[in-house]
């Protein structure tokens, strides 16, 4: 049968291999350089455990501790560490000629986006035929950042990736700079 592991696997009690460690008591207060018989002596008296938590000091770095205790601890701490994310980027794909009740739903699935705390790409995509009048991609864009006004910041300028026209935008409150949105395109 195998045991669930962690990520690190600690020496406790006898499977500590140095003669001498430094000891941390479970108050946090430092004990010394002493014996490791005497350290294991001192945890089980206790009723604690001596774990190695710093095996490659010299001497190794031993702590008096509640073993279930220190585990969920130090889970908790990694499912912390590890759950620390920022918003997520929605994408929401416009046509350069969309239909007023298109735009308008897409529109509102913008502002839920924005109201989660979510930055948003805005991505019009043009046909081959379409190329010809980018103008129209930039006055879409520019209509959707005048409707949300200061609700919203813009983090990437309107740009063309390929056939593509992008920009992303962010709530208000994760605003890294202001940029003012072109009004013609770039050529080159």
């Amino acid at each position: 049968m195998r045991r669930a592991t962690t990520s690190i696997n600690y020496r406790i009690n006898h499977q500590i291999r140095a003669p001498k460690l430094r000891v941390i008591s479970s108050d946090g207060k430092q004990v010394g350089i002493i014996p490791t018989y005497e350290a294991i002596g001192k945890a089980l008296e206790e009723g604690l455990t001596l774990i190695e938590i710093a095996p490659n000091a010299n001497p190794p770095v031993a702590k008096i501790v509640d073993l279930g205790k220190f585990k969920y601890e130090e889970k908790k701490a990694r499912k912390e560490k590890k759950g620390v994310k920022g918003g997520d980027t929605k994408e929401v794909r416009f046509s350069p000629f969309i239909g007023t009740h298109d735009y308008q739903t897409r529109i509102s699935r913008i502002n839920e986006f924005l109201e989660e705390k979510n930055k948003v790409r805005l991505v019009v995509v043009f046909t081959r035929r379409q190329l010809g009048s980018k103008q129209f991609g930039y006055d879409l864009l520019k209509k959707i950042i005048t409707e949300f006004g200061e609700r919203i910041g813009i983090d990437m300028i309107p740009k063309f990736l390929g056939r593509n026209l992008m920009m992303v935008i962010s709530p208000k409150a994760s605003v890294k700079k202001q940029v003012q949105v072109e009004e013609t395109p770039k050529e080159g």
